[in-house]
């Protein structure tokens, strides 16, 4: 199979396992449906295959009432705002209102988020103070579009602006990675006393980074103010992290910089969003062709891993959903196969590569 038979039989594959409305968590408006689905729209848009812009529709009907309310949403949580970008695919495909209502509903929580005292978003309301990476792939990809399409110019500023905290507060200069998190306050218990910062770089939350931001620069035209700081961030990271690819399997591990040590292990959700940014990366011409050599590691590294079940494909060693601690947290976290995590991320990974001539 190439990249693109990939995407589609892990789209099938979970199709076959959930009527889309009981997608887990049933009910709820959140990430996890969110990420595994914004993977299936990139699939249709390549493939034209309706069948999955469908079961994307009937996901979100499920839950988006005729007048655009969006029934079990918490708007305390980025995590609830991220599914919003499945939205545009759908206002344009089939014209209902709703998804604009939807969108119009949305877009302002945003912007009225909790922040700390430097403008940051929270990541929850429950997360006081708190900055996670995962929250630039929550809020920004849906803020930038929403700007694009309907002239709201302060959508795009606050992405640079977030990002760039992000990076002013996470990044390690030492190696150029991320760290999972920070508290402004200095409270938690993960938190340093003097920084604020986690005290790990976690694959998945380091891996949403790039593909937000790209996502982001999809949207934010040449001469924006602020656009080339986001390629310049994003060039940065993906250029730290190639060199913590594990040169046996081309994959990458749970704790990014901590590869043989005790407790690590290969995770699969990070291997696919790191493979797909700097696919993606290379094809807006951001970075060189000749970073394809570790996507092309890490792409095989995925497919050589996958286990078959019949026409099913399973992903295997995807981390459960992960709050910010110590190393010991991160190596003990449990895994799961064909979790929304690391399938949609496998998706998005399966239609970038099938954009480059990798297979």
């Amino acid at each position: 199979m190439n990249a693109l038979e990939y995407g589609m039989c892990a789209c099938d594959t979970l199709m076959k396992q959930f009527e889309a409305a009981s997608l887990p968590p049933v009910g709820r408006f959140h990430y996890h449906q969110g990420v595994f689905l914004s993977g299936m729209q990139k699939i249709y848009e390549i493939s034209h295959e309706r069948k999955y812009l469908i079961y994307c529709k009937e996901w979100v009907d499920s839950i988006i009432d005729d007048e655009g309310n969006i029934h079990t949403f918490d708007p305390g949580q980025l995590d609830d705002i991220q599914p919003g970008v499945l939205l545009y695919l759908l206002y344009h495909e089939f014209k209902e209102e709703r998804y604009k209502k939807a969108l119009d509903h949305l877009l302002p929580i945003i912007l009225d988020f909790p922040k700390n005292a430097e403008g940051g978003l929270w990541h929850k309301e429950q997360n006081k103070e708190q900055m996670w990476l995962d929250g630039l792939y929550m809020a920004g990809p849906i803020s930038a579009q929403y700007a694009a399409e309907f002239e709201h110019d302060e959508y795009f500023d606050l992405c640079i602006f977030q990002a760039g905290l992000m990076e002013k507060k996470t990044k390690d200069n030492k190696t150029g990675l991320w760290y999972h998190a920070w508290d402004s306050i200095k409270e938690r218990p993960w938190a340093d006393k003097e920084t604020g910062l986690s005290p790990e770089f976690w694959g998945r939350a380091i891996g949403w980074v790039p593909v937000a931001l790209l996502e982001e620069l999809d949207f934010i035209k040449d001469g924006y103010p602020g656009r080339e700081k986001l390629i310049r961030m994003t060039v940065d990271l993906l250029k730290a992290v190639v060199k913590y690819q594990d040169d046996e399997t081309g994959l990458w591990y749970q704790v990014v910089d901590k590869g043989g040590h005790e407790g690590n292990w290969l995770e699969s959700s990070c291997t696919c969003l790191f493979t797909a940014a700097i696919c993606k990366a290379v094809r807006m011409g951001f970075l060189e062709e000749s970073y394809l050599t570790y996507a092309k590691k890490g792409y095989d590294g995925i497919i050589n891993r996958l286990r078959y079940e019949g026409e099913n494909i399973i992903i295997d060693n995807i981390c459960v959903g992960t709050g910010v601690g110590d190393y010991a947290h991160y190596c003990d976290r449990p895994t799961s196969e064909n979790d929304l995590h690391g399938a949609g991320a496998f998706i998005i990974m399966c239609a970038e590569v099938s954009m480059q001539d990798l297979a």
